[in-house]
């Protein structure tokens, strides 16, 4: 199977670019499923029930959220309606939506995704991402249940992100983190088979303090005092993730790719 997995939408100008790049993507890389981080696609801080619906209808199977999960309230209900919506496992206990689930790919085959938030140098003190995983992963083994899983992790430090990608080594195909918005070059296969990226980077405007116009973020950073609101960066965008390929029969990666396209990043494709 080919799996695409892009990093945190950023406002306007990341929605376009996944509106007009990936419907081709699929097409010209003979996609099988593709799963989008759009926790920050909204005005930089959550998913509209709206902006939702265009990243599907552009191609995603599947959005992830993140610590920013329900900060536009439209989505506490419209996550209820639309399946193909994932939150992180280890939210608040009463947090609408699920934060696993299977989905069918092409041919019939089942692609697992879940989420989880790290607990490093969060703002909130989210429960534990391991043991979220690890029953998740147990009750859905590669090449039984599913033909593929995926973890997406949305961590600050990469040290916890590290340590979930051993953790899964064997029972993910793919374990990627996000949250950061800078794109990491260590993709590789660990040596139980799991495809791994520390971070996929983010779908957004480079010329930015990750995705936020520049003014404010440096100012603050020179005279710690706020004067305006964060505003998403609008220039191009450079869409950034990572491809796997997966053996159907072991749901193992047989090769991993990191990905950007458009926008101001050196090229990098499948």
């Amino acid at each position: 199977m080919k799996l695409l997995y892009l990093g945190d939408v950023m406002g306007r100008a990341g929605r376009a670019a996944v509106a007009e790049r990936l419907p081709g993507l699929r097409a010209e890389w003979g996609l099988d499923f593709v799963v989008v981080n759009g926790e920050n696609a909204t005005s930089g801080a959550g998913l509209s029930g709206a902006h939702a619906k265009a990243l599907l209808d552009a191609g995603a199977d599947c959005l992830t959220l993140g610590d920013h999960a329900f900060d536009q309230k439209d989505m506490l209900a419209f996550i209820e309606q639309e399946p193909r919506i994932i939150r992180p496992l280890n939210f608040a206990k009463g947090a609408p939506g699920k934060g696993a689930r299977v989905f069918t790919a092409q041919g019939g085959r089942k692609v697992l995704v879940a989420q989880a938030l790290g607990q490093v140098f969060m703002k909130r003190p989210f429960d534990d991402p391991f043991s979220a995983l690890d029953g998740v992963l147990r009750a859905h083994p590669l090449g039984g249940l599913v033909q593929a899983a995926i973890v997406d992790i949305h961590c600050e430090a990469t040290s916890e992100k590290m340590a979930i990608g051993h953790w899964c080594d064997g029972r993910a195909s793919l374990v990627v983190g996000t949250h950061t918005h800078v794109p990491t070059g260590d993709a590789q296969i660990l040596n139980g088979g799991t495809a791994y990226l520390t971070d996929a980077g983010m779908c957004g405007d480079y010329n930015s303090v990750i995705g936020m116009e520049k003014t404010e973020p440096m100012r603050r950073f020179v005279t710690g005092m706020p004067k305006a609101r964060f505003e998403p960066a609008a220039g191009e965008a450079t869409l950034s993730g990572v491809c796997v390929e997966t053996d159907d029969r072991t749901g193992l990666a047989t090769k991993i790719s990191m990905i950007r396209v458009g926008g101001r990043l050196q090229p990098a494709l499948p």
